[in-house]
């Protein structure tokens, strides 16, 4: 391989700068705003360093952020939703998932086609539809509402994922299994299941995130502000204009952001994983 001259490695390096500090500085901006305690609305110049550093911020969104209602309920509604959310979507896709990958059957392409069609749309625009449907049913302005419709959301992409785990499976594994006496579900449960874990928690780790960072859909169908969650929150604060300083998405942005951290830092080995077996699953 030819070494690049200087012209070039200079170029690299200041495409790597521009793009780390597109990166970092929005992250650094909600910081900065975390800590500083002299906001009293929205900031009105740019600064990399605090003006009043201060935990009154943070203080306050540990209280009550959202009018009236405690972090403590913020919190345990976008865990409670997330996590069903993510549960939900791998109960039932996983099934599918393996259904598409190993079995052939009449709109198996179309039915294909159609999920992926679908993980391509933005949420908002199945918004009407659900609307009707859970408003029927009488759960609407429930969590219970939004972990299915969170689940419905990242189901699509998530099938396709753990369809391709199931497909780089080799098929000489399972059918040992079946000459040993196994069935269907048993090889499903002791073959097939544990190699494609990596991919299963992949796409955990989206449908949580779908229903950790959306607040679009909450807004529309929650009515009620014990069932309000963290995301929906940080819009609310937003959207107040001035009345509550920006310190405080700061603050919550930043707490917000521990969870998901925590649970990468769990799930980075399976991560890595993740990228190797879809390699090897490319190159077999």
């Amino acid at each position: 391989m030819r070494k690049p001259n200087l012209t070039q490695q200079i170029f690299s390096q200041l495409s790597l700068i521009v793009i780390g500090l597109f990166v970092i500085l929005p992250i650094w901006s909600m910081a900065r705003l975390a800590f500083d305690s002299s906001l009293k609305s929205r900031p009105v110049e740019f600064r990399l360093l605090p003006k009043e550093v201060g935990l009154a911020p943070m203080a306050q969104v540990l209280d009550k952020p959202y009018q009236s209602v405690k972090f403590s309920n913020l919190f345990k509604n976008s865990m409670l939703v997330s996590f069903s959310a993510a549960l939900g979507t791998i109960f039932f896709g996983i099934s599918l998932a393996y259904a598409f990958a190993r079995f052939r059957f009449p709109g198996q392409k179309v039915g294909l086609f159609l999920m992926l069609l679908t993980a391509m749309l933005p949420p908002i625009a199945f918004s009407t539809p659900l609307y009707i449907v859970l408003s029927i049913l009488k759960i609407r302005t429930t969590l219970f509402a939004l972990a299915i419709t969170y689940a419905t959301f990242a189901m699509p992409f998530c099938i396709w994922n753990m369809r391709a785990a199931f497909q780089a499976i080799p098929k000489e594994l399972e059918e040992a299994a079946f000459l040993d006496g196994a069935s269907n579900f048993r090889t499903f449960l002791s073959i097939s299941l544990p190699l494609a874990i990596p991919s299963i928690a992949v796409s955990a780790l989206i449908a949580f995130l779908m229903g950790y960072s959306e607040f679009a859909i909450g807004w529309l169908f929650v009515d009620k502000s014990e069932n309000v969650t963290l995301a929906m929150s940080i819009y609310a604060i937003m959207a107040s204009g001035a009345t509550q300083p920006w310190s405080q998405i700061g603050s919550l942005a930043l707490i917000m952001s521990v969870p998901v951290v925590v649970i990468f830092i769990i799930l980075q080995r399976t991560l890595l994983e993740q990228m190797l077996f879809g390699n090897t699953g490319e190159t077999s």
